[in-house]
């Protein structure tokens, strides 16, 4: 059965026509940044050398090219902005969800394979700093995790690579895995990335129908599906981190607003014990699930099962030898051994952001704007009753997050692939805007511009 499209409100400032100016000069103050990162970042890696990376602010080269994804890139992005907006306020909740994916799907392969089959997806996790570099090294898979902490050192005999020893084993034991049941090889690991990946977005599309609405929800699924961190989400590990956070959550939002919390808030703790295991900043993912436990009706009672599944993946890694304080205290050392202690904090402070805004697009610029208004315009009495303070709410967690780990010190630079499991968080707020299809051609065309002009690092 066919839905009626939502009915918008132009007395809700999330949507008022009258926004259209500050949403202008948002995204222009978004732009400047990036400008000025680029060109501030330009003179010191040339003048000094100490940014580490090819093109400021990003981790990549200038290359303009194409390849076979093209003519595919650029039909999806025609057919989402063509299409998108009214088939997800029409099509039936399930079916929305499986499109979602499958335009998620087909817009980060195209994308991917604008580099090419090798150089877009089979060789990305097979590069020196890799994971898959050291798939030998995990025959015993024990023994390797109570040696691990002896190799993450520059200096350590054997030092792992530099994205093995700065991730906890959960990590590089996906591919293990994936190399045990016959699917080893870069081609296999790309492929398992992408697919798993862009689930994220399925992920987030559940938690916000949960917290804040399915009208939201709706309004934000085009702008899930074309999004310009998808460029980062091919064939980056980063991506499958991503997705793991993202199902940690929305399970976490069933648990809170069912009347069954045990088997999701087990479902939620276990994955959210994996999602540490994974990345040691994804900690602060506990960030966006403080507002998920806030905006939930029944917010304490799946506390005790969040607990217990959370508890069993900590309790597996450490009876097998592997001690994540002590492997985190090695890794700042390591960090500030490489390029971590020569990049300079003063330019990727702010740098970062403007990273972020081509990560998340001109429309989160807009979108966000949107939110901060509705939350300022909100009563505190009234911040967790409407759909759109709501939503705001469980953006702007996310981008407290994103925050906190800026300021650490400890992302500098590469946070284009860091920060996605933060970024796809900020999505959600284009919802907020009004006209989806001029801010979606958008989005669009600052990812084609960045696949085909920047050959990235990930």
């Amino acid at each position: 059965m066919k839905r009626t499209p939502p009915r918008t409100d132009l007395r809700d400032p999330a949507v008022r026509p009258g926004g259209a100016a500050a949403d202008a000069y948002a995204v222009a103050a978004a732009g400047l940044l990036v400008l000025a990162a680029a060109l501030v970042g330009t003179h010191l890696q040339n003048r000094y050398g100490t940014l580490r990376v090819g093109w400021p602010p990003l981790v990549g080269g200038w290359m303009p090219h194409a390849g076979p994804g093209t003519p595919a890139a650029l039909a999806v992005a025609v057919a989402v902005v063509a299409y998108g907006p009214s088939l997800t306020a029409r099509l039936p909740w399930r079916p929305l969800l499986l499109a979602v994916w499958g335009g998620a799907l087909a817009w980060t392969w195209s994308l991917a394979l604008v580099d090419g089959w090798q150089r877009g997806v089979a060789g990305r996790l097979t590069t020196r700093h890799e994971y898959l570099q050291v798939i030998d090294r995990f025959q015993d898979v024990p023994e390797t995790l109570r040696d691990f902490h002896a190799h993450i050192l520059i200096g350590a005999p054997d030092n792992w690579p530099a994205h093995v020893a700065g991730h906890p084993p959960g990590a590089t034991l996906t591919f293990v895995l994936l190399d045990r049941i016959g699917l080893g090889g870069g081609a296999w690991a790309g492929a398992f990335v992408v697919t798993a990946g862009t689930t994220a977005a399925v992920a987030v599309l559940v938690t916000v129908r949960r917290l804040a609405g399915e009208d939201l929800a709706r309004r934000a699924a085009p702008f899930l599906v074309l999004a310009p961190a998808a460029v980062w989400t091919g064939t980056s590990a980063d991506g499958w981190f991503a997705a793991v956070a993202a199902w940690a959550l929305a399970l976490l939002a069933l648990a809170v607003t069912g009347r069954r919390p045990a088997w999701t808030g087990l479902g939620a703790g276990l994955l959210f014990g994996v999602t540490v295991y994974l990345s040691y900043g994804l900690t602060l993912v506990a960030v966006i699930a403080a507002a998920v436990l806030l905006l939930g009706a029944r917010r304490l009672r799946p506390l005790p099962y969040v607990a217990a599944g959370f508890l069993v993946v900590p309790a597996v890694f450490t009876a097998l030898g592997f001690d994540w304080w002590e492997a985190y205290r090695l890794l700042v050392t390591r960090y500030y051994q490489g390029a971590g202690g020569v990049r300079p904090y003063g330019y990727w402070v702010w740098a970062n952001l403007a990273c972020t805004v081509l990560v998340v697009g001109p429309a989160t610029v807009a979108g966000l704007r949107r939110g901060g208004g509705v939350l300022l315009g909100t009563a505190r009495a009234a911040l967790l009753r409407g759909p759109a303070p709501r939503l705001a709410l469980l953006a702007g967690s996310a981008l407290l997050a994103l925050l906190i780990a800026d300021l650490s010190g400890m992302s500098k630079a590469e946070t284009e692939r860091i920060w996605l499991p933060f970024a796809l968080w900020l999505l959600p707020a284009c919802s907020f805007l009004p006209g989806p299809r001029g801010w979606l051609a958008g989005q669009a065309a600052l990812a084609l511009l960045l696949n085909h002009l920047v050959l990235t690092g990930w």
